[in-house]
Protein backbone atom coordinates (compact mmCIF):
# COMPACT_ATOMS: atom_id res chain seq x y z
CA UNK A 1 0.00 0.00 0.00
CA UNK A 2 1.18 3.55 -0.68
CA UNK A 3 1.76 6.03 2.14
CA UNK A 4 -0.92 8.35 2.56
CA UNK A 5 -0.05 12.12 0.85
CA UNK A 6 -0.44 15.16 2.54
CA UNK A 7 -3.45 17.09 0.94
CA UNK A 8 -3.35 20.96 1.45
CA UNK A 9 -6.87 22.39 2.11
CA UNK A 10 -6.75 25.66 0.20
CA UNK A 11 -8.15 28.58 0.97
CA UNK A 12 -8.72 32.58 -0.06
CA UNK A 13 -5.46 34.37 0.21
CA UNK A 14 -5.27 38.23 -0.60
CA UNK A 15 -2.22 40.51 -0.42
CA UNK A 16 1.89 40.17 -1.65
CA UNK A 17 4.51 38.66 0.37
CA UNK A 18 7.96 40.07 -0.43
CA UNK A 19 10.35 36.93 -0.71
CA UNK A 20 14.24 36.68 -0.50
CA UNK A 21 14.47 34.18 -3.55
CA UNK A 22 17.27 31.97 -2.83
CA UNK A 23 19.54 30.72 -5.07
CA UNK A 24 19.00 27.47 -7.03
CA UNK A 25 15.37 28.03 -7.26
CA UNK A 26 13.39 29.16 -10.30
CA UNK A 27 10.68 32.23 -9.61
CA UNK A 28 7.89 29.45 -10.22
CA UNK A 29 9.47 26.95 -7.98
CA UNK A 30 9.82 29.57 -4.78
CA UNK A 31 6.13 30.90 -5.62
CA UNK A 32 4.57 27.39 -5.40
CA UNK A 33 6.52 26.75 -2.00
CA UNK A 34 5.40 30.01 -0.48
CA UNK A 35 1.64 29.49 -2.11
CA UNK A 36 2.07 25.96 -0.33
CA UNK A 37 3.13 27.60 2.67
CA UNK A 38 0.23 29.93 2.51
CA UNK A 39 -2.03 27.15 1.51
CA UNK A 40 -3.46 30.12 -1.02
CA UNK A 41 -6.02 28.88 -4.04
CA UNK A 42 -4.60 31.85 -6.14
CA UNK A 43 -0.99 32.98 -6.69
CA UNK A 44 1.62 34.81 -9.92
CA UNK A 45 4.84 37.01 -9.14
CA UNK A 46 5.58 40.29 -10.66
CA UNK A 47 8.15 38.88 -13.40
CA UNK A 48 10.95 36.57 -12.83
CA UNK A 49 14.26 35.99 -11.18
CA UNK A 50 16.96 33.57 -12.37
CA UNK A 51 17.70 30.12 -10.25
CA UNK A 52 21.29 31.63 -10.25
CA UNK A 53 20.16 34.94 -8.52
CA UNK A 54 18.52 36.13 -5.54
CA UNK A 55 16.64 39.00 -3.79
CA UNK A 56 13.56 40.36 -4.06
CA UNK A 57 10.52 38.84 -5.29
CA UNK A 58 7.16 39.94 -5.20
CA UNK A 59 4.65 37.30 -4.71
CA UNK A 60 0.71 37.89 -5.41
CA UNK A 61 -1.90 36.14 -3.93
CA UNK A 62 -6.02 36.55 -4.78
CA UNK A 63 -7.40 39.49 -5.62
CA UNK A 64 -3.48 41.41 -6.04
CA UNK A 65 -2.86 38.50 -9.35
CA UNK A 66 -4.93 41.03 -10.92
CA UNK A 67 -2.78 44.08 -10.40
CA UNK A 68 0.82 41.90 -10.80
CA UNK A 69 1.03 43.93 -14.26
CA UNK A 70 1.73 47.11 -13.06
CA UNK A 71 4.84 46.02 -11.25
CA UNK A 72 6.47 45.05 -14.61
CA UNK A 73 7.26 48.48 -15.52
CA UNK A 74 9.11 48.96 -12.34
CA UNK A 75 13.00 50.10 -11.93
CA UNK A 76 15.11 47.45 -10.44
CA UNK A 77 17.90 47.49 -8.53
CA UNK A 78 21.29 44.79 -8.62
CA UNK A 79 24.32 44.05 -6.85
CA UNK A 80 26.36 42.10 -9.15
CA UNK A 81 30.19 40.14 -9.77
CA UNK A 82 31.24 40.75 -12.70
CA UNK A 83 34.53 37.93 -13.19
CA UNK A 84 36.65 39.71 -15.27
CA UNK A 85 39.16 37.84 -17.59
CA UNK A 86 36.88 34.51 -18.11
CA UNK A 87 34.15 34.48 -20.26
CA UNK A 88 31.38 31.85 -20.48
CA UNK A 89 29.01 30.27 -23.12
CA UNK A 90 26.44 31.50 -21.01
CA UNK A 91 27.92 35.35 -19.76
CA UNK A 92 27.52 33.47 -15.90
CA UNK A 93 28.69 30.81 -13.62
CA UNK A 94 26.83 28.43 -14.81
CA UNK A 95 28.32 28.14 -18.77
CA UNK A 96 31.67 26.76 -19.56
CA UNK A 97 34.47 28.72 -19.84
CA UNK A 98 35.15 29.34 -23.53
CA UNK A 99 37.83 32.27 -23.59
CA UNK A 100 40.93 33.58 -21.32
CA UNK A 101 42.15 36.80 -20.73
CA UNK A 102 44.45 38.84 -19.07
CA UNK A 103 43.75 42.07 -16.97
CA UNK A 104 45.47 44.99 -18.07
CA UNK A 105 42.59 47.29 -17.41
CA UNK A 106 43.45 50.39 -14.81
CA UNK A 107 40.78 52.05 -12.01
CA UNK A 108 41.06 54.93 -14.28
CA UNK A 109 39.95 53.24 -17.38
CA UNK A 110 37.38 51.43 -15.11
CA UNK A 111 35.51 54.50 -14.23
CA UNK A 112 35.59 56.01 -17.76
CA UNK A 113 33.95 52.39 -19.28
CA UNK A 114 31.53 52.82 -16.78
CA UNK A 115 30.51 56.05 -17.41
CA UNK A 116 29.67 55.12 -20.59
CA UNK A 117 27.02 52.28 -19.96
CA UNK A 118 25.00 55.28 -17.88
CA UNK A 119 21.77 56.20 -19.08
CA UNK A 120 19.95 55.10 -22.69
CA UNK A 121 21.69 51.97 -24.14
CA UNK A 122 21.09 49.20 -26.36
CA UNK A 123 21.56 45.70 -25.65
CA UNK A 124 21.30 42.10 -27.65
CA UNK A 125 19.16 40.05 -25.71
CA UNK A 126 21.88 36.79 -24.29
CA UNK A 127 21.05 33.71 -26.04
CA UNK A 128 20.39 31.94 -22.38
CA UNK A 129 16.95 33.79 -21.99
CA UNK A 130 13.01 33.10 -21.64
CA UNK A 131 12.70 35.98 -24.49
CA UNK A 132 11.19 34.08 -27.50
CA UNK A 133 11.83 33.73 -31.11
CA UNK A 134 8.64 32.12 -33.43
CA UNK A 135 7.23 30.90 -30.49
CA UNK A 136 10.91 29.02 -28.87
CA UNK A 137 12.52 30.34 -26.25
CA UNK A 138 15.90 31.58 -27.16
CA UNK A 139 17.51 29.54 -24.41
CA UNK A 140 15.74 26.15 -26.34
CA UNK A 141 17.94 27.32 -29.43
CA UNK A 142 20.92 28.12 -26.88
CA UNK A 143 20.96 24.22 -25.69
CA UNK A 144 20.42 23.03 -29.05
CA UNK A 145 23.69 24.45 -29.74
CA UNK A 146 22.12 27.00 -32.36
CA UNK A 147 22.06 31.25 -31.90
CA UNK A 148 19.45 33.06 -33.75
CA UNK A 149 19.56 36.30 -34.52
CA UNK A 150 18.23 39.12 -31.83
CA UNK A 151 17.49 42.63 -32.17
CA UNK A 152 18.96 44.72 -30.00
CA UNK A 153 16.28 46.41 -27.43
CA UNK A 154 16.33 49.87 -25.37
CA UNK A 155 16.84 50.01 -21.92
CA UNK A 156 17.76 53.04 -19.78
CA UNK A 157 20.79 52.31 -16.65
CA UNK A 158 19.97 54.69 -13.91
CA UNK A 159 22.34 54.24 -11.52
CA UNK A 160 25.87 52.43 -12.27
CA UNK A 161 27.88 51.86 -8.90
CA UNK A 162 31.57 50.53 -7.85
CA UNK A 163 31.14 49.25 -4.90
CA UNK A 164 34.62 47.19 -4.89
CA UNK A 165 37.19 45.86 -7.48
CA UNK A 166 40.27 43.89 -7.88
CA UNK A 167 42.25 43.97 -10.68
CA UNK A 168 45.02 41.84 -10.15
CA UNK A 169 45.72 38.61 -8.20
CA UNK A 170 43.73 35.23 -9.39
CA UNK A 171 39.90 36.14 -9.53
CA UNK A 172 39.77 40.10 -10.65
CA UNK A 173 36.65 41.43 -9.95
CA UNK A 174 34.37 44.18 -10.41
CA UNK A 175 31.52 44.49 -7.92
CA UNK A 176 28.92 46.76 -9.08
CA UNK A 177 25.38 48.73 -7.98
CA UNK A 178 23.02 48.87 -11.16
CA UNK A 179 19.23 50.57 -11.01
CA UNK A 180 18.14 50.18 -14.66
CA UNK A 181 14.65 50.14 -16.49
CA UNK A 182 12.41 47.19 -16.89
CA UNK A 183 14.00 44.30 -19.71
CA UNK A 184 17.64 44.95 -18.54
CA UNK A 185 19.48 41.86 -19.13
CA UNK A 186 22.27 42.68 -16.05
CA UNK A 187 24.59 39.52 -17.66
CA UNK A 188 24.55 41.06 -20.71
CA UNK A 189 25.38 44.52 -19.07
CA UNK A 190 28.10 42.85 -16.91
CA UNK A 191 29.32 41.45 -20.10
CA UNK A 192 29.49 44.03 -22.22
CA UNK A 193 31.59 46.11 -19.33
CA UNK A 194 34.00 43.75 -19.71
CA UNK A 195 34.38 43.47 -23.37
CA UNK A 196 34.69 47.10 -23.20
CA UNK A 197 37.76 46.86 -20.73
CA UNK A 198 39.52 44.53 -23.32
CA UNK A 199 39.54 41.36 -20.94
CA UNK A 200 36.23 39.86 -21.00
CA UNK A 201 33.99 38.53 -18.44
CA UNK A 202 31.08 37.27 -16.75
CA UNK A 203 28.75 37.41 -13.92
CA UNK A 204 29.39 35.29 -11.06
CA UNK A 205 27.11 36.76 -8.51
CA UNK A 206 23.77 38.20 -9.08
CA UNK A 207 21.27 39.67 -6.72
CA UNK A 208 18.24 42.07 -6.64
CA UNK A 209 17.96 44.64 -3.36
CA UNK A 210 15.11 46.67 -4.98
CA UNK A 211 12.37 46.79 -7.19
CA UNK A 212 9.69 49.48 -7.33
CA UNK A 213 9.31 50.59 -3.40
CA UNK A 214 10.10 47.63 -2.46
CA UNK A 215 13.91 46.55 -0.83
CA UNK A 216 15.58 43.54 0.37
CA UNK A 217 15.36 44.64 4.32
CA UNK A 218 11.28 44.23 3.73
CA UNK A 219 11.59 40.62 2.49
CA UNK A 220 11.30 37.07 4.43
CA UNK A 221 12.73 34.30 3.51
CA UNK A 222 11.27 30.68 2.55
CA UNK A 223 12.82 29.43 5.95
CA UNK A 224 11.19 32.00 7.88
CA UNK A 225 8.03 31.70 6.20
CA UNK A 226 8.35 27.68 6.94
CA UNK A 227 9.21 28.47 10.65
CA UNK A 228 6.03 31.04 11.07
CA UNK A 229 2.84 29.30 12.16
CA UNK A 230 -0.39 30.47 10.16
CA UNK A 231 -1.40 33.55 11.97
CA UNK A 232 2.34 34.74 11.75
CA UNK A 233 2.56 33.89 7.22
CA UNK A 234 -0.51 35.72 7.11
CA UNK A 235 0.95 38.68 9.01
CA UNK A 236 3.57 38.58 6.51
CA UNK A 237 1.78 40.11 3.71
CA UNK A 238 1.58 43.23 3.00
CA UNK A 239 -2.17 44.79 1.20
CA UNK A 240 -3.06 44.48 -2.09
CA UNK A 241 -2.30 48.27 -2.82
CA UNK A 242 0.99 48.49 -2.54
CA UNK A 243 1.07 47.48 -5.76
CA UNK A 244 -0.22 50.85 -6.93
CA UNK A 245 1.88 53.22 -4.43
CA UNK A 246 1.96 56.22 -7.29
CA UNK A 247 -2.13 56.06 -8.18
CA UNK A 248 -3.76 59.05 -7.47
CA UNK A 249 -6.56 57.84 -4.75
CA UNK A 250 -10.05 58.52 -5.12
CA UNK A 251 -12.99 57.57 -2.73
CA UNK A 252 -16.51 56.96 -3.23
CA UNK A 253 -19.83 56.62 -1.27
CA UNK A 254 -22.01 53.54 -0.86
CA UNK A 255 -24.25 54.52 -3.58
CA UNK A 256 -21.40 54.82 -5.62
CA UNK A 257 -19.53 52.25 -4.80
CA UNK A 258 -21.98 49.67 -5.61
CA UNK A 259 -22.52 51.26 -9.30
CA UNK A 260 -18.88 51.10 -10.02
CA UNK A 261 -18.02 47.64 -9.08
CA UNK A 262 -21.18 46.67 -11.50
CA UNK A 263 -18.40 48.53 -14.36
CA UNK A 264 -20.84 51.96 -14.34
CA UNK A 265 -18.81 54.98 -14.46
CA UNK A 266 -19.11 57.53 -12.45
CA UNK A 267 -19.19 61.23 -12.59
CA UNK A 268 -17.93 63.61 -10.46
CA UNK A 269 -15.22 66.92 -9.99
CA UNK A 270 -11.96 64.59 -10.47
CA UNK A 271 -9.02 65.84 -12.90
CA UNK A 272 -8.09 63.93 -16.07
CA UNK A 273 -5.56 60.79 -14.64
CA UNK A 274 -4.74 57.48 -16.59
CA UNK A 275 -3.59 55.78 -12.73
CA UNK A 276 -6.16 55.68 -10.28
CA UNK A 277 -7.18 53.57 -7.23
CA UNK A 278 -10.77 53.54 -5.86
CA UNK A 279 -11.75 52.77 -2.05
CA UNK A 280 -14.74 52.42 -0.82
CA UNK A 281 -15.71 55.08 1.41
CA UNK A 282 -17.41 52.78 4.63
CA UNK A 283 -15.86 50.68 5.43
CA UNK A 284 -12.57 51.42 3.25
CA UNK A 285 -12.01 49.18 1.37
CA UNK A 286 -10.00 48.49 -1.99
CA UNK A 287 -12.27 48.18 -5.04
CA UNK A 288 -9.94 48.03 -7.98
CA UNK A 289 -8.01 50.85 -10.51
CA UNK A 290 -9.68 53.54 -13.44
CA UNK A 291 -9.02 55.79 -15.34
CA UNK A 292 -10.75 59.95 -15.14
CA UNK A 293 -11.30 61.44 -18.37
CA UNK A 294 -13.61 64.67 -18.75
CA UNK A 295 -14.75 64.45 -15.23
CA UNK A 296 -15.41 60.65 -15.65
CA UNK A 297 -14.43 57.61 -13.28
CA UNK A 298 -14.06 54.49 -15.69
CA UNK A 299 -13.69 51.23 -14.33
CA UNK A 300 -10.64 49.22 -14.88
CA UNK A 301 -9.45 46.18 -12.95
CA UNK A 302 -12.08 45.18 -10.01
CA UNK A 303 -11.74 43.23 -6.68
CA UNK A 304 -15.01 41.01 -6.96
CA UNK A 305 -17.69 42.24 -3.62
CA UNK A 306 -16.20 38.05 -2.15
CA UNK A 307 -12.43 39.49 -2.68
CA UNK A 308 -13.64 42.37 -0.67
CA UNK A 309 -15.62 40.79 2.02
CA UNK A 310 -12.42 38.65 2.33
CA UNK A 311 -10.41 40.81 2.38
CA UNK A 312 -12.20 43.10 4.89
CA UNK A 313 -12.69 40.02 7.18
CA UNK A 314 -9.19 38.45 6.64
CA UNK A 315 -8.71 35.07 5.44
CA UNK A 316 -10.82 32.98 8.06
CA UNK A 317 -8.77 30.26 9.86
CA UNK A 318 -7.42 27.27 7.52
CA UNK A 319 -8.76 23.54 7.77
CA UNK A 320 -6.72 21.16 8.83
CA UNK A 321 -4.58 18.99 6.36
CA UNK A 322 -6.14 16.17 5.40
CA UNK A 323 -4.96 12.48 4.59
CA UNK A 324 -5.81 10.86 1.31
CA UNK A 325 -4.62 7.47 0.03
CA UNK A 326 -3.25 7.31 -3.61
Amino acid sequence: MNAPRTRVQRRPVHGVLLLDKPLGLSSNQALQKAKWLLRAEKAGHTGTLDPLASGVLPLCFGAATKFSQQHLDADKTYETTVRLGLKTSTADAEGEIIETREVRCTPGQVVEVLDRFMGPISQVPPMHSALKKDGKALYEYAREGETVEREARNVVIHDLDLLDMQLQGDAPFLRLRVRCSKGTYIRTLGEDIAEALGCGGHLSALRRVGTGPFVDSQCVTLEQLEGMNENGRHDALLPVDVLLPSYTEIVLDKDSTGRFLNGVRRHGPWNDCDQVVVYGEHPRALLGTAVVHGGELIPGRLLSPIEIQQILEKSPAPEPLLAEQV
